[in-house]
């Protein structure tokens, strides 16, 4: 019986996959005009902007993350809870789940892009890219919440939608839920311990 639910941000809890590619689509463009197809940019869904900016060849990483940021905020209107989400939550809430976030935004992504949406009190602790060294896959992030929640990582499930999720999971040795809402593909996620097709889902592993 898990005790403890742990959820990814962007893909799992919000809908923010259009948004955040068109930014740095916008931004690749204005900045050095380089056009790259939606299809080529989805690899950096799940890890922080920095990172994904290296593995893109971008030399001036700082400039360049700093305007893809201002740039999400231009669609942060289009960012959406996904359906059943908040229901989710407070159902939760109601069987005394302890809940943590651990997500590749930064602090001030989570404040500008999350925050709005009245969801942080459902939460005990929040792991962001800014409280650790190293970020999803690798297992510190994750280790850090179930850490600061002080609960036993065989009784928490991880819940997202990228690969980085669960190789995060699994690493860390809990258990990895897989939002198929947010993936929308079970290619590559044959590890994961559990297939969720929507939110409600969730709820019935607890």
């Amino acid at each position: 019986m898990f005790t403890t639910a742990i959820f990814d941000v962007d893909g799992t809890i919000l809908d923010t996959e259009e948004p955040i590619l068109k930014a740095l689509q916008n931004t690749l463009k204005e900045e050095l005009d380089l056009e790259y197809e939606k299809e080529e940019l989805i690899f950096t869904l799940g890890i922080p902007g920095r990172e994904a900016l290296n593995r893109l060849q971008i030399q001036d990483v700082e400039r360049i993350q700093s305007a893809w940021e201002e740039n999400i905020l231009s669609f942060v209107k289009d960012i959406k809870v996904f359906e059943q989400m908040d229901v989710v939550m407070k159902q939760l809430a109601n069987k005394n789940i302890k809940m943590g976030i651990v997500t590749s935004k930064t602090n001030e992504q989570m404040i500008n892009e999350f925050e709005p949406y009245g969801l942080n009190d459902y939460f005990s602790e929040i792991i962001t890219a800014s409280h650790t060294e190293k970020h999803k896959p690798h297992p510190d992030p994750l280790l850090a919440c179930i850490n600061q929640l002080a609960v036993e990582k065989e009784k928490a499930i991880y819940i997202g939608d990228s690969i980085y999720d669960l190789q995060c999971a699994k690493s860390a040795g809990v258990a990895f839920a897989l939002a198929l809402w947010g993936s929308k593909t079970q290619k590559g996620f044959e590890e994961a311990d559990y297939v969720l097709e929507q939110p409600s889902d969730f709820v019935k592993l607890f």
